[in-house]
């Protein structure tokens, strides 16, 4: 089967999932998918839709007991089995929840489950932001916030900093490209500022 279309993967999105925060959460992590495609000379493509749908199922399943079978991310990753999805994107969704045991082995797996706690820390401190725009968010920032365990309380710090190990790039050149690719996508993401209008998403062409 061909590789589904973004236009396939963004319908997914908007089937199973109603919390525009959360849509919103899952086209970042494709912004920085897409990112470290280019930069690693992967398909952009298919790595831009593994982060697009990683966390469709989450509402719907939440998994609060994190079993390792049931529920988010297993139930979805049933579903896009089910429907004919390269196992390569299967096994990276599996794999951004540690709690599966599913070992990150390919690329793919590794940048998901790096990008995808930050792009959250990314997120909330551009909201605490005076202009509420991601513009203005800066590495330093962003590893000040990383420090104050208070903040965003719900971002898993080491699951930042393993990714990035994983993936062999700095902390700080971690951030730095995940932060460029949200602030290149501003107002898809909601972050262009307090009063900015929103855009359709326009992270790859649907």
């Amino acid at each position: 089967m061909p590789l589904p279309s973004r236009a396939d993967a963004l319908a997914l999105v908007h089937a199973w999932t109603a919390s525009e925060s959360l849509r919103k959460h899952m086209l970042s992590v494709e912004c920085a998918m897409r990112a470290y495609a280019v930069r690693l000379g992967e398909d952009v493509e298919l790595w831009g839709i593994t982060g697009l749908i990683h966390d469709f199922d989450y509402e719907r399943y939440p998994n609060a007991e994190q079993g390792a079978d049931v529920e988010h991310p297993a139930e979805g990753v049933r579903v896009l089995r089910a429907a004919g999805w390269p196992e390569a994107v299967c096994e990276a969704v599996l794999g951004h929840a540690a709690y599966t045991g599913v070992p990150r082995v390919t690329l793919l797996a590794k940048a998901l489950f790096a990008v995808d706690e930050l792009t959250g820390l990314i997120t909330a401190s551009a909201l605490v932001k005076p202009s509420k725009a991601v513009a203005d968010v800066d590495v330093p920032g962003v590893r000040k916030k990383m420090k104050d365990k208070a903040f965003a309380r719900g971002v898993n710090r080491e699951d930042v900093i393993q990714g990035a190990e994983a993936l062999g790039v700095p902390l700080d050149e971690h951030i730095a490209v995940v932060l460029a690719a949200m602030q290149a996508e501003a107002s898809a993401l909601g972050l262009a500022g307090a009063g900015a209008a929103t855009s359709t998403p326009p992270v790859g062409d649907a």
